[in-house]
């Protein structure tokens, strides 16, 4: 049964790593089409790290692996993904006259991918 999230895009000191190795390398590429995901929310799910997830909202949807965010990076109800291309299929198009759409506290729901 999906459940709702609050999803946070952002970027990761790994990102910067390997982006400087290119962005088409495998380890820049798993890192940006990962999803972190707390281990309570995890277990609650029936979910363990790799399984692929269904991640939707108003604008978009992405299928991703996902893995246990690190200690107490996040909290119960949040989901952390790096910027890039699954990132920004779930923000909207409106700027608001910045140039970025909005990036925080998307409202998303997330499901095990069938």
């Amino acid at each position: 049964m999906p459940e709702a999230f609050i999803l946070i895009p952002g970027r990761t000191s790994e990102q910067g790593t390997t982006l400087n190795e290119g962005k088409y390398t495998e380890a820049y590429q798993t890192e940006i089409n990962t999803l972190q995901v707390t281990s309570q929310d995890m277990q609650r799910m029936g979910l363990a790290s790799g399984d692929l997830v269904r991640v939707w909202n108003e604008f978009g949807e992405v299928t991703v692996p996902i893995k246990a965010s690190k200690g107490d990076e996040l909290p119960p109800g949040l989901l952390f993904i790096s910027y890039g291309d699954k990132s920004s299929r779930l923000m909207g198009l409106d700027t608001q006259g910045s140039g970025m759409p909005d990036s925080k506290g998307l409202d998303v729901w997330m499901e095990k991918a069938p």
